[in-house]
């Protein structure tokens, strides 16, 4: 049986660790905020990644359609621009975080022919 130098195997798991969150940190600063954007029928929302709502506008077109009509359609966009900043993010990180913890925390790239997906490349 082999010798497990935990002390040797800590430091390298830190090291790597360390390495990735500078790159990390790197590439978001070169990126600048990564959010999400949706907007339909008159209305705007941009949300964080994790889907923190961070911006709505509503235009004067759109208080036509009632109340209930608008936090719907605010509700659906939201959840667009949700999966736009996951999929900014995913391509933001993916050349320094592996896929699979990328997926677990949410972060997904959007196929190009998906609905959701955006006319432009990010962090490609």
């Amino acid at each position: 049986m082999t010798d497990f130098d935990i002390e040797l195997a800590s430091a390298r798991i830190a090291e790597q660790a360390s390495r990735a969150g500078t790159e990390v940190s790197a590439r978001l600063a070169r990126s600048g905020p990564v959010v999400g954007k949706a907007e339909a029928d008159g209305i705007e929302v941009q949300v964080a990644p994790g889907g923190l709502l961070t911006g709505v506008t509503i235009h004067r077109s759109a208080l036509r359609h009632g109340s209930a009509v608008i936090a719907d359609r605010i509700f659906e966009l939201a959840q667009r621009a949700t999966r736009r900043a996951g999929d900014r993010m995913y391509h933001a990180l993916a050349p320094v975080v592996d896929a699979s913890q990328l997926e677990t925390l949410g972060y997904e790239a959007i196929p190009d022919d998906d609905p959701d997906a955006e006319t432009y490349s990010y962090g490609r």
